[in-house]
């Protein structure tokens, strides 16, 4: 009996692995610090040697490298067996060592951490240490934290049940001390409890929104605890809500204050943000007026954004965020003012009738408001009205004001100017014609002058004679310069003994004709004296009646002479020379009649000019009659010519069918801007418009 003691005794001191002893246990265990875990631990087979079924079994766990002969085991349930102080109440031996060998170990702590083995006593046979069949305890630092539930969303002054559970206990461990604490509940609203959950009755009011509510868990008697906060989500109505700005893509937006005005320049980048508190989650909008220009509905942010890349004019006014959601709204205003000059662009020339009245009104789109003024020739010239330095009044335009007027804007981001060129028209002004008998033919001269230039042409009885021409009996030659055409016409054989030709004028704003006679006269007496008359008026030339000769004669030489022509020659007609032939006696016995007809074609005449006469080189003859048609103004018509860029020609209406309507240019420039108040208060119908925005 001796020696098989000691063969068990060498087996089980020595650690060799007997194939007979068999043990299952979990090789690794990781826990945190101040838990609780059990190692799971069977005993699979041993030898039945030398004990029965009622022979008690020992078991005990030692830490890796210890002496079971000499050191104190951690946990055993051998009766008497005194194990180490620190294990003391932690390390317990679960199951009966029947099967099981599982290992409970509470209030874990770092210095547990350590390799284990399980050695089985039972009879004087078995003696056997499992060290071939060890297990590692890792010990961690703690951060297991209670588990707290809780509705995503409290209603207001309506009672909830809220859980703390702390998890991954098993039955075998002891549980935790759960409390609460936090300022949605009185202090003894819920004491400490111990065990795996606590419960917690809590009617939230709207101020314990965003409060802390905190469930700890004591879980050791030296003092190892943890816990988990949450805060309060108490529904309520949009608040706090901010307008932040930023002026480029990359930087971080600053919130506006209490500011709520805001300046930017034109073309600048502007980034808009709005934030608002509200549970649940509220719809964001911006809007600017009336206009919603954006709009979000709850996703998780509280943050809706609005960029303007590169600001316009048109972008200035009042922007607004409104947050809502079921329990209310709150909204914030920002007026954004946009810097700007606006540019003014090309506008080329302008034709005004002479004799009009012309404003010339110019518009700024700009913020801050421009300064105006008006220059000609680098001149500055005086305002109209000190009110309103953008009006210019142009009273009874001659063709001395033609040239470049020049509006100036000026505000503190910089200038801008724009030119327009003034062009004078009106209609032909007739001088002649001018008749002679000169080598055996007669000889005549008319010339006129127009802007733009007229066309001139002759008449002769009922055949029109247009442009140069030249035969055997007719002569014409036209010329023109400038403003000036003149025309000559030469009538050699085959003249009838009662002519009559006239001298036409023409352009688009007007005609004038004056037309003259060959009358046989009645005594046969040589006569050389001619007679002009002026006759103003409308319509078709009225024929001078010729009779009473003598009488009517009496009449053209005073109207001649207030006309400043020469008077015909009072004296009688010489006799006929000796020799003179009949061709020539009835040319000489006849008397050249000549008056003027005007004929409106487009729009008034222009009123009498004074001052020296326009031609460049051209003087009308000193015998010519100077006619100033006169202008009626009743009613205004506007014709509008839109710039840039010039327009084709000014379409003027047909003032036949309206022969005293006075019609004026206005010029208009685009203007992004409404304008209801633009233009001047007092707009006298004697003016023509030209505005410039």
């Amino acid at each position: 009996m001796l020696l098989p003691l000691l063969l068990a005794v060498l087996w089980g001191g020595s650690g060799a692995q007997d194939p007979r002893f068999q043990l299952k246990v979990q090789e690794w265990v990781s826990v945190q610090e101040g838990l609780c875990v059990v190692v799971s631990c069977s005993i699979e087979s041993y030898p039945r040697r030398q004990w029965t079924d009622s022979t008690p079994a020992y078991g005990s766990w030692y830490k890796d490298q210890a002496d079971t002969g000499v050191d104190l085991p951690v946990a055993t349930n051998k009766p008497d067996q005194e194990v180490q102080t620190g294990a003391k109440g932690r390390f317990q031996l679960l199951g009966n060592l029947s099967r099981s060998c599982s290992l409970l170990i509470r209030d874990i702590r770092l210095e547990d951490h350590a390799a284990y083995f399980f050695r089985l006593e039972r009879g004087p046979y078995v003696r056997y240490n499992f060290k071939e069949y060890k297990f590692f305890l890792e010990v961690t630092a703690l951060t297991q934290k209670p588990e707290i539930y809780i509705p995503e969303t409290l209603e207001p002054g309506r009672q909830v049940t809220l859980l703390c559970v702390f998890p991954g206990t098993s039955e075998e461990c002891p549980s935790p001390t759960l409390s609460w604490r936090g300022a949605a509940f009185p202090s003894d609203g819920a004491g400490p409890r111990t065990s795996h959950f606590s419960a917690l009755s809590l009617t939230p009011r709207p101020q314990d929104h965003d409060t802390e509510l905190t469930c700890g868990a004591d879980l050791s008697r030296k003092g190892v605890s943890t816990e988990t906060t949450v805060r309060l989500n108490v529904a309520h109505a949009p608040r706090n809500l901010v307008i932040s700005v930023s002026w480029s893509n990359v930087s971080a937006p600053e919130p506006q204050g209490n500011s709520s005005h805001l300046e930017a320049q034109k073309g600048q980048f502007l980034r808009l943000l709005c934030t608002a508190e509200s549970v649940p989650l509220a719809t964001l909008s911006w809007a600017l007026g009336d206009r919603i220009l954006s709009w979000a509905h709850p996703s998780g942010s509280r943050t809706l954004e609005l960029v303007l890349p590169r600001v316009k004019a048109e972008d200035a006014g009042r922007y607004t965020c409104r947050a809502e959601n079921r329990l209310g709204s709150e909204s914030g205003s920002l007026d954004l003012s946009v810097q700007f000059l606006e540019s003014f662009g090309n506008c080329t020339s302008i034709p005004v009738l002479e004799g009009q009245s012309l404003r010339l009104l110019c518009v700024t789109h700009s913020n801050p408001p421009a300064q105006l003024s008006w220059t000609r020739a680098g001149q500055t010239l005086a305002p109209s009205q000190l009110s309103d330095p953008g009006l210019l009044e142009l009273p009874q335009i001659q063709t001395e004001q033609e040239g470049e007027f020049t509006c100036w804007a000026q505000n503190p981001l910089g200038s801008q100017n724009l030119s327009l060129s003034l062009l004078v028209v009106y209609p032909p002004q007739l001088l002649g014609p001018s008749c002679s008998w000169e080598d055996g033919g007669l000889h005549c001269s008319c010339s006129s002058r127009a802007q733009p230039a007229p066309s001139l042409r002759w008449r002769l009885g009922e055949e029109l004679l247009d442009g140069n021409l030249s035969n055997a009996s007719v002569k014409v030659t036209s010329s023109s310069t400038g403003p000036w055409v003149n025309s000559s016409l030469s009538l050699g054989e085959g003249l009838s003994s009662s002519l009559r030709l006239s001298c036409e004028a023409q352009n688009v704003h007007g005609a004038q004709s004056a037309t003259v006679l060959l009358q046989p006269d009645e005594k046969g007496l040589a006569s050389t004296a001619f007679t002009s008359g002026v006759f103003l008026g409308l319509g078709l030339a009225a024929l001078l009646l010729l009779c009473l000769l003598p009488v009517l004669l009496k009449a053209l030489r005073k109207r001649g002479t207030q006309a400043g022509v020469p008077a015909p020659d009072p004296a009688p007609a010489p006799a006929p020379a000796p020799g003179e032939t009949p061709r020539s006696r009835i040319s000489r016995r006849s008397t050249i009649l000549d008056y003027i007809n005007v004929i409106p074609r487009a729009g008034p005449l222009a009123p009498k000019r004074k001052g020296k006469p326009r031609g460049p080189s051209q003087a009308p003859p000193p015998d010519a009659h100077t006619l100033e048609p006169r202008m009626n103004q009743k009613e205004l018509h506007f014709v509008s010519h839109n710039c840039p860029g010039p327009k084709s020609a000014m379409q003027v209406p047909d003032s036949e069918n309206h022969p005293e309507e006075l019609h004026y240019a206005v010029l208009n420039f685009p203007d992004p801007r409404p304008r209801e108040s633009q233009g001047p208060k007092d707009f006298h119908s004697e003016y023509a418009a030209v505005q410039f925005h």
